[in-house]
């Protein structure tokens, strides 16, 4: 966990800011990741509540005044893998970067572009367009060995993995002529456990990782702001507590690896959680006493909301915990459950509980602090353009992968008006909030409610009472 005075330190900045700017089979593990070339360490970059500090500036986007230069790219990039949006979603549209990544016919379309057009209007994409570097991106200056580094997805089986494959490794090859090669690997592969990653990514084990905020919450209670299931109600929920905090909790994430540097986000518009169980549920009734798999704390306090028995059992183990019957239900997204079979051994798919899912893509200290400046620079780039392909393509998942579901012989089920009004006025504010204040470290439990009050409260219409319980304030 983050010492108390680190944690006070960035949350005090933060606010001041605030005031004055109103996871298949098992295979062998792999070797352990290669070192790379040491080189003179840079001059360290700003932190992200440093630069928060910095005095704002505006977007070519928000005052419709777009660089030409800009516009160029985006017309270049526009049809296909790659695109990006400065005010025209036609340009979005194309090709995904890999099968299986886009609709049903591995496109982008414009419908799932336009349903999720809030993304695109956030100020948070528009700086990972200026993060992104299009009009003037870094000139690979080095010239040694090939540099391997080796990459850990929670699963590569689920469609996260293969957009990472398809677009972060391919274009960051591409783009350092090969001096750059990322070698992708898997949390089962290695025979880690998600709730160990972080710890994994400070001692230099993993070198380079995707990295479940739900899955290192014990560790870093913080990193639960991403995702309280039920108290986010909506993908534009998620999205806008991202936007209000992600810097914060990337510095939390770069700290409490003692110097690890975030690269990117898997952003999944499409990553809403579903029941996958043996027997239907259509009333609370039916959650009552059902053994129900879950990935993390805050999940957990939403299952246990619903009288269910929330255990944690890693992805790749839930298959076979559904056919024993050491499990009623499993929980995943539609995309992952497909990729794991997990309809061979359940029958109902029940939901959705929205979520706006992102990850945190992190590499290890030891690696980050010697790779040569322009490598790390140009990492940084195609993280961003990484970032902003996920929010291209990911907005078709839900509406394809609910019908693969069904196609494979699942009945879904929508929940009823009745749960989601038991998860909006009972769960949320009596589970999931009191849960998530009841995790904090004692010393960071009041900056945490002021942050959450302050910055995430007016977003979602709930707020946390000085007893740690959440209220409604709309």
């Amino acid at each position: 966990m983050i010492k108390p005075f680190l944690l006070a330190g960035t949350l005090i900045l933060l606010m001041a800011f605030v005031l004055a700017c109103g996871e298949a089979a098992t295979p062998e593990p792999t070797a352990a990741p290669p070192t790379v070339a040491p080189t003179a360490a840079p001059t360290a970059a700003p932190t992200p509540t440093e630069a928060m500090m910095e005095e704002p500036t505006e977007s070519p986007a928000m005052t419709g005044d777009i660089d030409p230069a800009l516009a160029a790219a985006a017309a270049e990039r526009a049809g296909g893998p790659g695109a990006f949006y400065i005010g025209d979603l036609n340009q979005l549209v194309g090709p995904a970067p890999g099968v299986g990544l886009g609709d049903a016919n591995d496109m982008v379309n414009l419908a799932g572009l336009e349903r999720e057009k809030y993304i695109f209007e956030l100020q948070y994409y528009r700086d990972l367009v200026e993060k992104a570097n299009f009009t003037n991106p870094t000139e690979m200056t080095y010239n040694g060995e090939p540099i391997e580094i080796q990459f850990a997805c929670i699963n590569r089986t689920v469609a996260p993995c293969e957009l990472f494959d398809h677009f972060f490794r391919k274009e960051v090859e591409e783009r350092t002529n090969g001096k750059v090669l990322i070698e992708i690997t898997s949390f089962p592969e290695l025979g880690i456990a998600g709730p160990d990653s972080l710890n994994l990514i400070t001692n230099g084990s993993l070198s380079f990782a995707e990295i479940s905020s739900s899955y290192v919450s014990g560790a870093m209670p913080e990193a639960e702001l991403q995702i309280l299931f039920g108290v986010y109600e909506t993908h534009e929920h998620y999205m806008g507590v991202q936007e209000a905090i992600g810097p914060l909790v990337d510095s939390l994430f770069e700290e409490n690896s003692e110097g690890g540097k975030v690269i990117s986000h898997m952003w999944i518009s499409g990553a809403d959680q579903f029941f996958f169980c043996k027997d239907s549920i259509e009333s609370l009734a039916d959650f009552d006493g059902r053994k129900v798999r879950s990935h993390g704390s805050a999940l957990s306090d939403w299952i246990n909301g619903f009288g269910a028995a929330a255990q944690f059992v890693a992805f790749a183990e839930v298959y076979t915990a559904l056919e024993r019957g050491v499990l009623d239900c499993g929980v995943t997204v539609a995309f992952a459950s497909v990729a794991q079979r997990w309809y061979e051994v359940t029958t109902y798919m029940v939901g959705p509980l929205a979520t706006q899912a992102v990850n945190t893509i992190i590499m290890s200290p030891q690696v980050w602090n010697e790779l040569p400046p322009d490598i790390q620079q140009i990492l940084v780039e195609e993280g961003a353009r990484h970032e902003l392909e996920g929010l291209r393509v990911t907005p078709a998942w839900n509406e394809v992968w609910i019908p693969r579901n069904v196609e494979a012989g699942m009945i879904f089920q929508e929940f009823t008006p009745e749960l989601l009004e038991h998860q909006r006025n009972v769960v949320a504010p009596d589970f999931v909030i009191p849960g998530f204040v009841r995790r904090q470290d004692e010393a960071n439990r009041p900056a945490m409610i002021e942050l959450f009050n302050e910055k995430i409260a007016p977003i979602v219409g709930l707020r946390i009472r000085p007893d740690g319980t959440g209220e409604r304030i709309q």
